[in-house]
């Protein structure tokens, strides 16, 4: 019973990135550590067949969400060393080595319960709170990308987080396997909105700064907080122009779609203006329910 338990603890909390599983020499010890405890059929994990394009996946907006009933019991053990996971997220910045973990996961579950999905934006660490959004930045290339971590890990040699596929894509690392990054805790109150730029003591700051149309930090003159909805950011312009295709596929005349090349470098395809905060709020739950995700609310200049 004893030992049933250990597997089954080892099972949901043991993941490594796509370098950390060393060749299987026959040890039986070796075999239970590479395969999970018998839950993985790939002993070597690696990347999906064919290279994957990210600039299509919209950024995650960090929101508060409660620790997860599942993957914060503090201390566990792996494979004889014992973690402490952290009481908040709040204030926590590090520097480290980051790898990628992929096919040999992809539909197994997370630490918190959740279905790991490699061309998702999570991650996994040892110690943070489940769940935890972070700014995850790429030191050599300062590309950054944000993650929710769902999982634990990695525990191979010093590496700092594991990022899945999609993340380290995004980063430019996921050819290398390995990277040196910065990463940062978002920490959203219950009620807070995340914007990606300082937020000013009585106003709000602006999500996007498109060049062809400045962003003001003053909220419109109808006094909406917000006037349009974004719903990607690409480094290639060809990738936005096919989103708003899509869009307008799919809604016609009813909405109105335009791509926006913002100071960063970025193509971002926004739609609106909207005349209300409920209009809005209203063409973001039918996006969202047609497939598009989670769009982002930002406040254009009229």
């Amino acid at each position: 019973m004893k030992v049933a338990k250990y597997l089954a603890a080892v099972s949901t909390l043991w993941l490594v990135g796509c370098t950390s599983t060393s060749h299987i020499n026959g040890s039986s010890v070796d075999y239970d550590k590479a395969s999970g405890g018998g839950r993985y059929s790939i002993l070597q994990d690696h990347a999906p067949s064919g290279d994957i394009k990210v600039d299509h996946l919209p950024d995650l907006v960090p929101k508060y969400e409660p620790k997860s009933r599942g993957g914060n019991k503090s201390p566990y053990e792996v494979w004889g060393k014992k973690y402490y996971v952290m009481d908040s997220a709040v204030g926590y910045t590090a520097e480290g080595t980051a790898s990628w973990y992929g096919q040999k996961f992809h539909g197994h579950k997370t630490s918190n319960g959740e279905t790991y999905d490699m061309y998702a934006f999570s991650a996994a660490h040892k110690s943070l709170p489940l769940p935890t959004y972070l700014k995850v930045t790429n030191i050599d290339n300062q590309r950054s990308v944000i993650v929710r971590v769902n999982d634990r890990g990695p525990f191979h040699g010093d590496r700092l987080i594991d990022l899945s596929y999609a993340a380290a894509a995004r980063l430019g690392y996921h050819k290398k396997g390995l990277a040196r990054v910065r990463i940062e805790a978002i920490t959203p109150r219950p009620g807070e909105r995340y914007s990606s730029t300082p937020v000013a003591a009585t106003q709000p700051k602006p999500v996007v700064t498109p060049s062809v149309a400045p962003v003001s930090a003053q909220a419109p003159a109808n006094d909406l907080l917000f006037s349009h909805l974004q719903l990607g950011a690409f480094s290639q312009q060809a990738s936005a122009v096919r989103l708003k295709q899509r869009l307008l596929e799919q809604f016609d005349t009813r909405i109105n779609t335009e791509v926006l090349h913002a100071p960063d470098g970025l193509y971002k395809v926004l739609v609106g203006p909207y005349e209300s905060d409920a209009l809005l709020e209203d063409w973001q739950t039918r996006l969202d329910a047609a497939g598009f995700g989670k769009s982002v609310k930002v406040a254009l200049a009229p």
